[in-house]
């Protein structure tokens, strides 16, 4: 079954170039919510000490005003993004006040929709359409789906290993079209084994009951403040977390096939209007509520577990970003707030994550077809929600397999790649790790998630307190924590010259509102893509 992944990894030990595989850059992007002292969601605004959450390129927000989010920049050196990371917490932490960062994924007391503030960007036009843009969110979604925090995981590969690569794979295609299918490649397989990061390392089997405002729900009750589902690895991945739940109805969902089919199909549900979002208005009594009615609104609203990336220009479309220059990494979005470590995520993850990354580049990755679709789709959900079951069985190929021999299966496959990556190392991290997660298939009472059911148990805690004692836990680390005065100024600095940014992009601008939106809108895919794209829709028809 791993026979292309075996011949590959021989390949590059032939050729001397395994080397190659250790210069990936990894860079983190962690949520955390600020939560008031009487444990609700923060009404603060972002702090200003932390500088401009338009124009920071360390600390901004997400969706709510009070959705924190750290971006580590991207490194080759594995310990890097988690050093930054804590020191990124020690700075918030100066600013925070009586506040703290929420240790889950899953949000504190959520006391009303309208008690969760969408973020603020300031007058400039850019600014002005990232608030519009949540703003339509809360009325497609609820806010309450929006300040469910989650840890993502940036990878890519140096331009040295794919030019080895392909020449080991003797493809002729342009360089860049090469690296793009390639990571369209690891997409597609990330997609196949997805179930695994839930079953390893959700964290979030319980919620607080005002999560769901009194609506009806399957879950179970935990006690006279939580819900819970017993065998629950992820309910941020499950169907109470945020999807894009329209999608059956209006029948879009991304293809992953290759980069040309991922930008037509985001482009269409850009472009299609959406009824049931026409009903609430695009500019109501002269404000805006939504960027459009349309399927999506923009590209980032299309959720999914795993994303094709470029950096876009100034104003420039995601999907023509990635048009013009092709993948430059992916994002892994799957991760729940590690809830047992202050940074939400743990050095193990960081090696077993890229490993399996490389796994899913190097593995035979065919197109999804309809039935496989589904199967991805069934298995990601059963695993968020009944993942720790005993004997439970997913679906492959038509057939039934059990989530614990698949996912050792998996671990098999990926210890050759491990030795691979540490040669030369001292210690053995990726083979560690690796065996740490083979622990946790044979036993899923290692799981984050089952030992976060295990200590509200036995301390008598409801869901919300585990996580306050958690979050508090959290602070003090950070606060009585050894940090580098060169990284505070460095952060500090950045606070004090994003504002001046945005300042000047304020300044900037010399078109309403109206027709930046018109104007960014009216943005259209190059010609060239165009044909390969309408060729495309013509031969599937």
């Amino acid at each position: 079954m791993y026979t292309t992944l075996e011949q590959r990894l021989e390949k590059l030990r032939q050729a001397d170039q395994a080397g190659l595989l250790r210069g990936g850059l990894i860079g983190l992007e962690k949520e955390g919510l600020r939560v008031s002292p009487s444990g609700c969601i923060s009404q603060k605004r972002h702090p200003e000490a932390l500088g401009s959450a338009l124009t920071n390129r360390y600390i901004t927000t997400d969706y709510s005003e009070a959705l924190t989010e750290i971006i580590t920049p991207p490194s080759a050196d594995r310990e890097e993004p988690l050093r930054f990371l804590s020191e990124a917490h020690h700075f918030l932490y100066q600013h925070l006040g009586d506040e703290i960062l929420w240790s889950t994924s899953m949000p504190c007391i959520v006391e009303s929709d309208e008690l969760i503030p969408i973020a603020e960007y300031g007058d400039s036009n850019a600014g002005m359409m990232k608030t519009v843009y949540r703003r339509g969110l809360g009325h497609r979604y609820g806010r309450v789906m929006q300040v469910i925090a989650g840890v993502h995981f940036n990878y890519s590969i140096p331009l040295p290993f794919w030019q080895v690569f392909q020449n080991l794979e003797q493809d002729e295609t342009p360089i860049q079209t090469f690296i793009s299918e390639s990571y369209f490649a690891m997409l597609r397989n990330l997609q196949r084994v997805g179930w695994l990061i839930p079953y390893l390392f959700g964290a979030s089997p319980a919620v607080c009951k005002s999560f769901l405002g009194g609506r009806p729900t399957t879950l179970q009750v935990f006690d006279e403040y939580s819900y819970y589902s017993p065998y629950a690895t992820s309910l941020r991945m499950g169907d109470i977390g945020y999807q894009n739940s329209k999608e059956q109805g209006t029948g879009i969902k991304a293809c992953y096939d290759c980069l040309n089919a991922y930008i037509e199909t985001l482009s269409r549900a850009i472009e299609t209007p959406c009824p049931i979002y026409q009903a609430i208005g695009v500019k109501v009594d002269g404000r805006y509520e939504q960027l459009n009615a349309n399927i999506l609104q923009i590209e980032n609203e299309y959720y999914s577990t795993v994303r094709p990336k470029q950096i876009p220009e100034m104003m420039e479309k995601p999907i023509h970003a990635l048009q013009r220059r092709g993948v430059r990494y992916v994002e892994l979005r799957s991760l729940d707030v590690n809830a047992f470590h202050p940074l939400g995520i743990a050095e193990e993850q960081i090696f077993f994550i890229e490993a399996l990354m490389l796994m899913c580049l190097l593995h035979a990755s065919p197109a999804i077809n309809v039935a496989e679709q589904k199967e991805i789709d069934w298995n990601e959900l059963t695993a968020a929600h009944q993942g720790r079951k005993p004997g439970l069985m997913l679906q492959r190929n038509g057939e039934k397999v059990a989530l614990r021999s698949w996912g050792l299966e998996i671990c098999d496959a990926m210890l050759p790649l491990c030795e691979m990556l540490e040669a030369g190392m001292p210690g053995n991290p990726y083979s560690e790790s690796l065996m740490i997660q083979r622990y946790r298939l044979q036993d899923a009472d290692l799981t984050p998630s089952a030992r976060m059911l295990a200590e509200m148990r036995d301390k008598g805690e409801s869901f919300f307190q585990f996580a306050q004692r958690m979050s508090k836990q959290h602070q003090h680390t950070f606060m009585q924590q050894e940090h580098s005065s060169q990284d505070q100024l460095l952060l500090g600095q950045e606070a004090t010259d994003s504002w001046q940014r945005q300042r000047e992009l304020e300044a900037s601008d010399r078109v309403s509102f109206d027709l930046f939106l018109e104007d960014y809108f009216a943005q259209q895919l190059d010609e060239d893509l165009s044909r390969k794209v309408e060729k495309r829709s013509i031969s599937a028809s």
